[in-house]
């Protein structure tokens, strides 16, 4: 992977963040890119407009890839998203063995990667992908700063 695509692709996240916020969503987005590159599918949180707890980025991005290519594992693939992924969201990471995950923002309070529970880190876990963090960080921790500072 080139860093120009994987610029590309967390911009493309960042984007989806964005749209994320204008429907009163938590603003965080993700991409998931197959083995070569191309992005698979694309999505924003959903949780409100879906009124699904589960319906986060990466969850929605995992369930569209996984229908569309019509398999249960995406082994290859990488996975892009503008926020250190939950503990639940790094178990389906795990259990849909993305290969690589890529996120902008680190998320102390929430996190289940690098903070709280650090799911691949964990004995039970099946497989871990390689972890990238900080693409993006500063734009993606600014959109998350002001989607709650106007919520307060």
């Amino acid at each position: 992977m080139t860093p120009e695509r994987e610029q590309s692709h967390m911009q493309r996240a960042l984007a989806e963040a964005a749209a994320a916020a204008g429907r009163g969503e938590v603003p965080v987005g993700a991409v998931l890119a197959g083995p070569d590159g191309a992005v698979l599918t694309v999505a924003g949180n959903r949780t409100r407009e879906l009124n699904d707890p589960t319906a986060h980025a990466e969850i929605l991005v995992i369930r569209a890839a996984c229908a569309s290519l019509g398999v249960e594992r995406l082994t290859g693939c990488d996975l892009y998203v503008t926020l250190e992924p939950c503990p639940m969201c790094a178990a389906a990471i795990s259990f849909a063995r993305i290969r690589r995950l890529y996120y902008a923002a680190s998320d102390p309070k929430g996190g289940g990667v690098e903070h709280g529970p650090r799911i691949f880190s964990q004995p039970t876990c099946h497989h871990a992908p390689e972890i990238y963090s900080g693409l993006g960080e500063t734009e993606a921790s600014g959109m998350l700063r002001n989607f709650f500072q106007g919520r307060r």
